[in-house]
């Protein structure tokens, strides 16, 4: 834990993910997500993780929803989107590419049970592991078995705290040591969500993002970026060109709408979405 200089997230470190798509892709070249979330009442959280994995460029994305009765079968603002029960997301799960977990999956007991088979099922993918997932991660309703595969943590400053088993104002009194403390007590990646986002590998090499302000202080802003960051690592980008350039677009999505209509006061979570679509496709930094 003696490193604790952290350099700044530069988009020339994933310069390839603004690149021209080959114009011969198919929707199979370009990975398949699942998101795993949206318990009864916050099936909001899902929609939009589902759609941030679909508009940042994600050929196929399913969402299994953490309810053991789905009434929910369609997003009609978005009905590219496939809902499936997780059993059935369970069944094909050798087609999923990269795993997003815990968006508005709540603490009941098929909740956790949906976590489980996420962790024994994912085969090696990638999983971004987020909000209520993490909660009972720290709870020690879960533990670390994972299996073999990148992972991704994304607490905020108070979901770290308790997997630190300390408070908020410790955390945030050393963010870098936190992360750092995080990354090695998981073997994981680590998004330490806040003002100057902290990204940290599992060996302990972090980075702090400079994009982004106070408008994504708002309900729904995680679970954007949990899709986009599925939907990067679904598309084949390694973790050390998904996780900075996902944290880093978010915030850029955010400043952009600043600029353009207003805010941060009133910022909400869906208007990243287009805005993080926008940027991608036009922004080609050297």
């Amino acid at each position: 834990m003696s490193k604790r200089v952290s350099d700044l997230i530069d988009p020339s470190q994933f310069a390839q993910i603004f690149a021209v798509r080959d114009p011969a892709g198919h929707k199979g070249s370009f990975g398949s997500s699942a998101i795993v979330g949206g318990a009864p009442s916050m099936v909001g959280a899902a929609v939009l993780a589902g759609r941030a994995a679909l508009k940042s460029g994600c050929g196929r994305v399913y969402v299994g929803l953490a309810q053991e009765s789905v009434l929910f079968d369609v997003d009609v603002g978005q009905p590219e989107l496939m809902w499936r029960a997780l059993d059935a997301l369970i069944d094909i799960s050798e087609q999923i590419t990269a795993w997003g977990v815990g968006c508005g999956l709540g603490d009941s007991n098929y909740g956790l049970q949906c976590l489980k088979a996420v962790f024994s099922h994912r085969a090696g993918s990638p999983l971004v592991i987020d909000a209520d997932a993490l909660n009972a991660l720290a709870r020690g309703d879960v533990s670390a078995t994972w299996g073999q595969g990148s992972v991704v943590l994304t607490p905020h400053p108070a979901e770290a705290a308790r997997l630190l088993n300390t408070d908020v104002s410790s955390v945030q009194a050393d963010r870098i040591k936190a992360a750092q403390t995080l990354a090695a007590r998981f073997n994981a990646w680590v998004v330490l969500k806040g003002q100057h986002t902290v990204i940290c590998r599992p060996d302990g090499q972090c980075q702090t993002n400079t994009t982004g302000n106070v408008g994504l202080a708002t309900a729904g802003s995680g679970d954007v970026l949990t899709g986009l960051l599925t939907s990067l690592l679904a598309q084949g980008f390694t973790t050390e060109v998904a996780v900075p350039a996902a944290v880093w677009l978010h915030g850029k999505a955010a400043d952009e709408l600043v600029a353009q209509l207003g805010g941060p006061i009133g910022l909400t979570a869906s208007e990243l979405i287009d805005t993080i679509r926008k940027l991608r496709n036009t922004l080609k930094p050297n």
